[in-house]
């Protein structure tokens, strides 16, 4: 099985009503479109569950979150539509985190790049381990971090996501984005950061619905075009993921 058939997605939804939905791939949790679709349909069918209180986002393994978008798949693109539908992909996580009428609480075990740092940035409320370093890698293979771009910005803000745009190659540190409002707060240990995931998902399982709903769509006011605006960022993604530069590039990555 090739690289881009790989990966899960999986959910469970326990008796108090919250709805776990994990993701994972054996590059490190990298992020192929089949990935990306399966995601943001779960995403979007439990936030319509009456069952789902609140909704826990996570990846499987303990190295890497999320590597952000599969080179595989990158390096397989050959045209513009196919680029633009790929790039898509992470344009319909984001959206379905935004318009999923239930909180989501982000669990980030490890580094996040790319689509890994849009995933953190796209949920509701962001926990992760010491260990969890970021970085927007995008610049450095010729396509830049337009698609998860939004997003990033709205959580940390445009001088933040400029940082992390433009020194495309060095990482921060979990502090620095726990400074920036990327993460609420960081642990040192994987258990103790899920005993307070646990605390916190119980807490909103047990809160008004309705009230919860009201709250979500006056945090993410502002965003109504996203729809699109990120499908329009996904095809400047797409078309510079076939230039000679990015091809050249990825293929130097893969080979490291």
């Amino acid at each position: 099985m090739s690289a881009i058939e790989q990966g899960h997605v999986n959910f469970t939804i326990d008796a108090n009503g919250i709805g776990t939905i994990e993701f994972g791939h054996p590059l490190s949790n990298s992020l192929p479109g089949k990935i990306l679709q399966k995601l943001a349909d779960t995403i979007t069918d439990l936030g319509g569950n009456d069952e789902v209180k609140v909704i826990v986002l996570r990846s499987s393994g303990d190295k890497a979150f999320c590597a952000g978008a599969s080179f595989d798949e990158l390096i397989s693109i050959k045209d513009l539509d196919t680029g633009k539908a790929f790039f898509s992909g992470f344009a319909k996580v984001i959206n379905a985190c935004r318009k999923a009428p239930k909180f989501i609480i982000g669990r980030v075990h490890g580094k996040a790049v790319g689509g890994g740092v849009g995933l953190a940035s796209a949920v509701d409320y962001c926990f992760a381990t010491e260990n969890a370093d970021v970085k927007l890698s995008e610049l450095a293979v010729g396509i830049g971090p337009f698609v998860v771009g939004p997003a990033v910005e709205r959580k940390i803000g445009l001088s933040a996501m400029s940082e992390l745009a433009i020194n495309a190659t060095e990482w921060r540190n979990a502090e620095w984005a726990r400074k920036k409002g990327l993460f609420v707060d960081t642990f040192e240990t994987e258990e103790e950061m899920d005993h307070e995931i646990s605390k916190l998902a119980d807490r909103l399982a047990g809160s008004s619905p309705e009230a919860m709903s009201e709250l979500k769509k006056v945090f993410w006011r502002g965003t109504e075009n996203w729809d699109e605006l990120l499908i329009e960022r996904a095809g400047i993604s797409g078309r510079l993921v076939l230039s000679d530069f990015t091809v050249n590039a990825i293929n130097s990555f893969k080979k490291k």
